[in-house]
């Protein structure tokens, strides 16, 4: 995969990314009670978060990528935290992850969540890519937040970098 099938975004695109969506979310009238962080991706958007809507956050791993980076049909890691379930019930939930690619990693933990019978959830992704998706949102999903629309390309979060100075230089250069 070469340069121009990346992005490559920095942390302050990230921090004003999710500014604007909290400032979206506020306007639709949506209060949440709780932020959920879909990890790993969703731990640093989900803080940030938490800056303009002061929430707790509580935090679940799952991964639908193997150690190569390479998208698998099972979950390759579960890591949900049953002492958080009993929280959730009866509270308006606000689900946070990193990106929505195949969407099956929102799929999973809505399904997981609405079994908990919380009065409502709202879902926040930095980056949708446009395409089609595997996974769908269940219909008691109302409200629906991402912060860009993205061509499906590698998205490098800067989270991820080994080289951070690199990686800033690189996010200059993304459009």
């Amino acid at each position: 995969m070469d340069q121009s099938d990346k992005y490559y975004l920095s942390y302050r695109q990230i921090h004003e990314t999710v500014k604007e969506l909290a400032g979206r979310i506020e306007a639709v009238g949506f209060d949440p009670d709780v932020i959920v962080a879909i990890g790993t991706g969703g731990f640093i958007p989900a803080r940030i978060l938490k800056t303009f809507i002061n929430r707790p956050v509580y935090a679940v791993g799952i991964s639908y990528y193997g150690l190569d980076n390479v998208p698998t049909a099972t979950p390759q890691t579960i890591q949900w935290i049953d002492e958080v379930e009993r929280k959730l019930a009866g509270k308006r939930v606000l689900l946070v992850d990193e990106v929505d690619d195949s969407r099956v990693t929102l799929e999973y933990c809505l399904k997981e969540l609405l079994g908990h019978k919380p009065k409502e959830i709202a879902v926040v992704v930095l980056h949708n890519k446009n395409k089609k998706k595997r996974g769908s949102l269940p219909e008691e999903i109302r409200h629906y937040f991402a912060g860009r629309e993205m061509e499906d390309r590698w998205i490098c979060y800067p989270w991820d970098a080994e080289d951070i100075a690199s990686h800033e230089e690189q996010s200059k250069a993304t459009v």
